[in-house]
């Protein structure tokens, strides 16, 4: 079953997304940047800063990817 062509829409990521495929990358992103912050620079900065980072790539994806 094909999703609505007005849904969908490409921008940024190599491929057709619809929101719900957004709003998923970017969790994904967000948890995957959270790891890795805290397995090597949690020791001098803190994780707040990391969760400020992938705000604004979750934004940046959700709007414009």
């Amino acid at each position: 079953m094909r999703v609505d062509a007005k849904s969908e829409r490409s921008g940024f990521l190599p491929i057709q997304t619809n929101l719900f495929d957004r709003f998923f990358i970017s969790i994904v992103v967000w948890i995957a940047l959270a790891l890795l912050w805290m397995r090597f620079l949690e020791q001098s900065l803190p994780l707040w800063i990391a969760n400020v980072i992938a705000l604004a790539l979750a934004i940046l994806i959700i709007r414009k990817g």
